[in-house]
């Protein structure tokens, strides 16, 4: 009873008290939150952005949306696997009839990813570098012609907002494709830069 009726009548000891209920409360949270995030290293990404030609491709393709998914696994807190796959519903630029052509990509690729940036208890921000290979089919829709796949590489420059479990991510790839024309005609290079955002999910 004595003990109650001192911290009542201590406001600067109540104060203190509730200071050090929280800290350990706050603590314990990141704490768990630190081992929820480092218990899997598999992460499942849906994503949506835009598919940009440039140089000689935008000369062939316009720009179009990209939709997608990733799945990543992280080798260790700044390396990690990633594996993508995206679509995006472009049109021929040259080709009579406002041809529509699909875009597919699949490609495999590592990241480095730096110590987060800014850490204030579950929320962090975490920027990541990388290169990656891959393949590109382009799929004309009415066109009486096969599909060609070509082979594609891309770098990549990017952030992520992470919050426990979830996180955002913002990224910018740049793309170097082999492009074999329709017509039979020799392999060209090409360039194109796709910029994507999703939600990233941590198992």
């Amino acid at each position: 009873m004595s003990r109650i009726t001192t911290l009542s009548t201590n406001p600067a000891r109540a104060l203190a008290a509730a200071v050090f209920a929280v800290s350990v409360l706050g603590t314990t949270a990141t704490a768990q939150n630190a081992v929820a995030y480092h218990s899997s290293g598999f992460e499942l990404r849906p994503y949506a952005g835009a598919f940009i030609p440039t140089g000689k491709q935008r000369d062939l393709l316009r720009d179009a949306v990209l939709v997608g998914g990733q799945a990543s696994y992280r080798l260790n807190p700044n390396v990690a696997v990633t594996g993508t796959v995206g679509w995006s519903p472009s049109k021929d630029r040259i080709t009579p009839g406002d041809q529509k052509l699909d875009v597919w990509q699949y490609d495999l690729g590592a990241e480095l990813r730096a110590p987060s940036w800014v850490t204030s208890g579950a929320l962090d921000f975490t920027p990541f570098v990388g290169l990656g290979a891959g393949a590109r089919t382009y799929d004309y829709r009415d066109l009486d012609v096969d599909a060609k796949t070509n082979f594609a590489g891309y770098g990549v420059l990017g952030g992520e907002l992470g919050f426990g479990r979830i996180g955002w991510r913002l990224e910018a790839r740049d793309y170097v494709s082999q492009f074999k024309p329709f017509d039979g005609g020799d392999s060209k290079t090409r360039n194109d830069v796709t910029v994507a955002t999703g939600l990233t999910f941590k198992f």
